[in-house]
């Protein structure tokens, strides 16, 4: 029989058996041992929480370059003043200081707008 041992973000290792681990692992690069508990350090997960956005992001700002190519060859001003408006909230969604200001991962996971990037992988 072998024993599964957990790793925190520091490189700390523990036997899983006598640890109480968080039940969702999304945020795993972020978890601290402490004793037996291992909790998420809401800074790290803030930061694994916007590499995911930017990982999101990417598809649809080259989806939104085509839409303004399409625009723009047609030349409707509004269409391009539309996806102009579109890519800018995504590039800026990174910043958005509501992730800064998450003080949990509930509310962190709550940061994730579902109008701009879809569905949350949350």
């Amino acid at each position: 029989m072998s024993q599964l041992y957990i790793m925190d973000k520091d490189g700390n290792v523990a036997d899983a058996d006598t640890l109480t681990i968080p039940s969702d692992e999304h945020f795993r690069d972020a978890w601290l041992l402490s004793g037996s508990i291992i909790s998420e350090d809401v800074e790290v997960a803030k930061a694994i929480f916007k590499d995911k956005v930017r990982e999101v992001r990417g598809p649809l700002l080259d989806a939104e370059d085509v839409v303004y190519m399409k625009a723009l060859e047609t030349d409707d001003a509004d269409a391009k003043a539309v996806s102009v408006a579109k890519k800018s909230a995504l590039r800026d969604a990174p910043a958005n200081s509501a992730i800064d200001a998450a003080t949990d991962i509930t509310t962190l996971k709550a940061c994730w707008d579902t109008g701009l990037l879809g569905s949350s992988p949350y």
